[in-house]
């Protein structure tokens, strides 16, 4: 075999346990000022007992470390998952893990939501957790245990737009990513929604070739995140609308 054709059988080749989500993500807001927000990247599912470790020189592109999840203080993300369940009383996922994220890239990243799939050893799921981190360095866990259609409620817990206040409750549809990923977040508040999330995506199989061309489309993508959240908050209130204060953040049991 040629040095050319076993360079392509290696582009080629998936990285074990994982596939990547080309998504387009869409944030609605209806009250009380309306405003779309629409942006492309790329996410990756991984199996938390199989991150994917990449050649070093592609490393840069993409790395899972445990500080960006649950604190940071667990010697894994697993171990990490494993003590925020322990303080709610649910015992360790027995099977598979499914971990939906952005990776580390360049040096950087940036997660509104992780979710966590977590299955018994028949493959049944057991729960899932939605992890939500904010632009003030600030996380929050939502332990959530969905119905057949992947819907759960939870009441909103920490302080994400600047432009709500912390009450209500969100409404996701989270169902287990496949060929398509979709999932919504609806935030209820007191006489309506005011406030949509959704995330569509197509799953692509992680190989190396398929990881260069997500960069190249969406060069440093969490970085791009982050500063669209911040324009676009800028626009919010040169229209007008006012800043909520932020209340102090309580550290959850099991995320110290």
């Amino acid at each position: 075999m040629s040095a050319l054709a076993e360079r392509r059988r290696q582009a080629a080749r998936p990285v074990h346990g994982a596939a990547l989500y080309e998504c387009l993500v869409t944030h609605v807001r209806t009250r009380p000022l309306r405003h779309t927000v629409r942006h492309r990247t790329y996410m990756w599912l991984t199996d938390l007992d199989r991150l994917p470790r990449l050649p070093r020189v592609l490393r840069p592109l993409a790395r899972f470390e445990t500080r960006d999840h649950f604190g940071g203080g667990a010697p894994s993300i697993r171990a990490g998952l494993e003590r925020f369940l322990a303080a709610r009383g649910v015992g360790p996922p027995t099977g598979q893990v499914l971990m939906l994220a952005h990776a580390r890239v360049l040096g950087h990243v940036f997660n509104p939501l992780t979710l966590y799939w977590c299955h018994d050893r028949d493959g049944r799921l057991v729960c899932v957790v939605a992890e939500v981190h904010n632009t003030y360095g600030e996380r929050h866990c939502y332990l959530l245990h969905t119905d057949d259609d992947g819907e759960a409620t939870a009441a909103k817990e920490l302080y994400v737009s600047p432009f709500f206040p912390v009450d209500g409750a969100y409404r996701m549809r989270l169902p287990r990513p496949g060929d398509r990923l979709s999932l919504t977040v609806r935030l209820e508040r007191a006489g309506g929604r005011p406030f949509t999330a959704t995330l569509r995506g197509r799953r692509r199989p992680a190989t190396r070739a398929e990881l260069l061309r997500a960069t190249l489309r969406h060069p440093w993508p969490t970085l791009a995140v982050t500063a669209a959240i911040r324009l676009h908050g800028v626009r919010l209130w040169l229209r007008g609308l006012p800043v909520r204060p932020r209340p102090r953040h309580r550290i959850q049991e099991g995320l110290e």
